[in-house]
């Protein structure tokens, strides 16, 4: 009984740091796999680093995408995008 009490606290703390910690970021991350292969040429995206710009060209080898700016094309790896700023650029203004 006393090692079930010792061991307790512990299961806890296992618990709560996978419900807080550990799925959310594997809900984001499937969140962002999704998001990126539905991107689809004419979307308008963001990247992380806050590049604008309008796909272009998809190219599903090596998991890129041209992105067409003000400045001219540039590809960049479907990584780099970021779903949260582009799907806020996709939404209508309030």
């Amino acid at each position: 009984m006393e090692a079930l009490n010792q061991f307790l606290p512990l299961a806890l703390i296992i618990v709560v740091g996978y419900f807080f910690m550990i799925r959310p970021q594997m809900k984001r991350q499937k969140d962002e796999k999704k998001f990126s292969a539905a991107l689809a040429k004419g979307d308008k995206v963001i990247t992380k680093s806050g590049m604008h710009g309008k796909v272009v060209e998809l190219n599903d080898k090596d998991a890129s995408c041209v992105i067409e700016t003000m400045a001219g094309k540039i590809k960049f790896d479907l990584s780099a995008i970021s779903m949260e700023l582009s799907k806020r650029l996709q939404e209508p203004a309030k």
